[in-house]
């Protein structure tokens, strides 16, 4: 048996990795605030995802720190981090990477050589994914589904971990391009990005118009993390009720004769399988960040609509009442949970 990256898959003591989860989330959540103020919810999704190996969405408007909070949690993990700023003219070759002609000198013989793009690290930053069109925007979704590359033929692996953290301007601003299905179902979460409080907001100020910046240090690293994420796996046990209530929920989301109401006057089409599993996965992985073996249905009425809200397409019935698919989604899972 192999892991991801080919080698041979370590055994891990469960219940010592189980013991140590809650710690992590402490000190990661310490090493996240020493430059993010408030954000709770965010936080919360984002170590769910994390631990749950999922890639992640990022959405509000820009000025939200979302970018300084995939960076911090990137540093208080010891990982090796890229960035990609998603522009109107990037390449698809950009972001994987490309095969350059080299010659040897002392032979005079001519090879191919792959030189790798910004999207072989650990956590990579896909910064504003919106801002370019979608030819571009898919060259992601490889990487995403599979942990690889291929260019010219060749199949290059990522390192692992690996997880993608995408930050998204709302689709109403200017320059925006909306991510195509395929590529929003890639992700595990879809992160709504709000205002800060007022007393939040003052905090900000007084924090970042000093010459002083909070230093993270690393409370983990990669190979932790792989043990944790895979623990998640193999050791939280989901009821067979959870799993039911679960796909049940996605099910309900698919327009047609058995559907709710909600969903046949303001949904065009609902989410697909990949969505009971996120579903699952979470609930997992927030269960095991608060140090239960079971996750129950709390778990996942928090992971709900994370999952959800960008896998739903409202309809123009939705769009004219002023419905958003996560105002559609938010009522579903209150009446169903």
């Amino acid at each position: 048996m192999t892991d991801p990256s080919g080698g041979p898959t370590p055994q891990h003591d469960d219940a010592a990795l189980f013991d140590r989860m809650a710690g992590v989330r402490g000190d990661l959540e310490q090493a996240i605030a020493r430059r993010i103020v408030g954000q709770s919810d965010v936080v919360e999704a984002l170590l769910i995802a994390l631990f749950a190996r999922g890639h992640c969405l990022f959405v509000g408007v820009p000025g939200l720190a979302k970018t300084l909070l995939v960076n911090t949690t990137a540093a208080a993990i010891g990982l090796e981090s890229g960035r990609i700023q998603f522009t109107p003219d990037l390449m698809p070759a950009d972001i994987t990477g490309t095969d350059v002609l080299e010659e040897d000198r002392a032979t005079g013989q001519r090879h191919m050589r792959f030189i790798p793009g910004p999207v072989f690290t650990n956590l990579l930053l896909a910064d504003e994914i919106n801002r370019t069109p979608p030819k571009t925007q898919a060259a992601l979704l490889e990487a995403m589904a599979e942990g690889r590359v291929t260019a010219s033929g060749a199949v290059h692996m990522l390192p692992q971990p690996f997880q993608v953290f995408a930050t998204q301007n709302p689709i109403e601003q200017e320059g925006t391009y909306t991510l195509p299905e395929a590529q929003l179902d890639r992700f595990m979460f879809s992160i709504e990005v709000g205002y800060p409080s007022e007393a939040e907001e003052v905090e900000i100020v007084e924090r970042t118009t000093v010459d002083a910046a909070g230093e993270v240090s690393p409370v983990l690293d990669g190979a932790s993390l792989l043990a944790l994420q895979g623990m998640v796996r193999r050791a939280i046990h989901p009821s067979p009720d959870l799993v039911k209530a679960a796909v049940r929920l996605v099910r309900a989301t698919r327009p047609g004769p058995d559907a709710p109401d909600v969903v046949n006057r303001f949904l065009r089409w609902g989410a697909g399988p990949r969505a009971s599993q996120y579903l699952i996965l979470g609930a997992k992985a927030r269960a095991a960040l608060n140090g239960r073996e079971v996750p129950d249905f709390d778990d996942l009425r928090v992971v709900a609509p994370l999952v959800l809200s960008h896998r739903v397409v409202a309809n123009f019935q939705a769009e004219a009442e002023g419905r958003s698919s996560a105002d559609i989604v938010r009522q579903l899972v209150s009446s169903s949970l």
